[in-house]
C-alpha cells in the first residue's frame, strides 16, 4: 500500500478543521471516467471548491492512495449525517467508460476497465483494513463499513448508487459483502501496513548502536506540547529525519511505545510533526513523528 499525503489545504472543508470521532468508513467511486487521483486533488484543492471534500482518492492506474484530509477531520463526502461519523474514500474510475445517464454507462474496453476496478478494490481493502485496526473497528459490524448507496438506504447519506453500480456494470462479482469480508480477512492475515500520513518507505538502519538523530532541526516551540506521548497507530509510527512523510524514516515505533517531547515541533502539510526522543531496541532516536498518531499521557 502506497499512501501519498495530498492534503487539500485550500479547500474550505480542510480549513474548517472540524474533528470527528471515527465510527465507520464509507466507500465511494467518483462517478466519472477519470482514473487519475491527482486530477481530483488539483481540482478540489481550491478555496472556491466548497461542494465536497473526501479523505482520500484511490488512483485507478496505480492503486496509490492520495490522502486528502487527516482521517479524523470531518469531511464533506456523504451528504448527510455520515459526515459526522465516517471517513470517506473515493475510488477513481476507468478511462474506458462513458456515462449515458444516471449510473448507466458504456465501456470501450471491458478488460482494461475491470483491471482498473480490481486495482482500486484491492487498494481500498488494504486501506480499510488499516483504518479498522487504527480506530478499533469491526468491519463486519452493522454500519461500520458502508457504500454511499448503503448510506443512503440507511438515511445517513445522499442518493447515490456508488460504488456498486460500477462493479455491476462491468460484470464483476464484487459486492459490499465481499468487500467487508476481504477487509476482515486482510486484518487477520496480512502483514502490517504503514500508517498513511507517515509514508511507507523502509526505515534506514542505524549507523551505530548508541544514538540516531534527525538531520533537520525543529522550527517552532510550544511549552504546552511538552510531555510524554504514546504511539496510537496500530501498524506503528515512523520517526523521521525531518517533518513530513517524504523525509527518510529512522525507525518504526510499535503501538503503545512511549516517547518524549520537549515542546519543539515543525509544521508540515498542516500537521504538527513533534520532535521526539525515544529509546527503542537499545538505540536512542531523536526525530520527527506526526502528532496525529501520538496521544499525550
Amino acid at each position: 500500500m502506497n499512501i501519498i499525503q495530498s492534503y487539500l489545504t485550500n479547500n474550505p472543508c480542510y480549513k474548517a478543521g472540524r474533528k470527528i470521532t471515527v465510527k465507520g468508513l464509507m466507500l465511494h467511486s467518483v462517478g466519472c471516467p477519470q482514473p487519475k487521483a491527482s486530477v481530483f486533488v488539483k481540482n478540489w484543492n481550491r478555496a472556491d471548491y466548497d461542494r465536497a471534500c473526501v479523505h482520500g482518492f484511490i488512483d485507478a492506474n496505480t492503486g496509490d492512495i492520495h490522502q486528502t484530509l487527516p482521517w479524523n477531520h470531518r469531511g464533506w463526502h456523504g451528504g448527510g449525517s455520515s459526515n459526522n461519523t465516517h471517513i470517506g474514500v473515493e475510488m477513481c474510475e476507468p478511462a474506458t467508460i462513458k456515462y449515458t445517464g444516471g449510473a448507466s454507462f458504456t465501456c470501450s474496453d471491458r478488460a482494461a476497465a475491470q483491471a482498473a476496478a480490481k486495482r482500486t478494490y484491492e487498494a481500498a481493502v488494504e486501506l480499510f483494513a488499516h483504518l479498522c485496526q487504527q480506530y478499533n473497528l469491526d468491519p463486519l459490524k452493522d454500519g461500520v463499513i458502508v457504500s454511499h448507496r448503503e448510506g443512503h438506504a440507511r438515511g445517513i447519506a445522499s442518493n447515490h448508487g456508488d460504488p456498486e453500480h460500477l462493479w455491476k456494470g462491468l460484470g464483476m462479482s464484487y459486492t459490499m459483502d465481499t468487500f467487508r469480508a476481504a477487509v476482515k480477512a486482510k486484518m487477520g492475515g496480512a502483514a502490517p501496513v504503514q500508517p498513511p500520513a507517515q509514508g511507507t518507505n523502509t526505515p534506514t538502519p542505524p549507523t551505530s548502536k548508541g544514538e540516531v538523530k534527525a538531520k533537520d532541526a525543529a522550527k517552532s516551540f510550544d511549552k504546552a506540547l511538552a510531555g510524554t506521548y504514546a504511539v496510537t497507530a496500530g501498524a506503528g509510527l515512523h520517526i523521521r529525519t525531518g517533518a513530513g512523510s517524504s523525509k527518510a524514516s529512522l525507525a518504526v515505533l510499535p503501538k503503545g511505545t512511549k516517547v518524549r517531547n520537549y515542546g519543539y515541533y515543525t509544521m508540515a502539510g498542516g500537521v504538527k510533526w513533534l520532535y521526539i526522543q525515544v529509546t527503542y531496541q537499545g538505540v536512542q532516536y531523536t526525530g520527527f513523528s506526526s502528532s496525529e498518531y501520538l496521544k499525550k499521557q
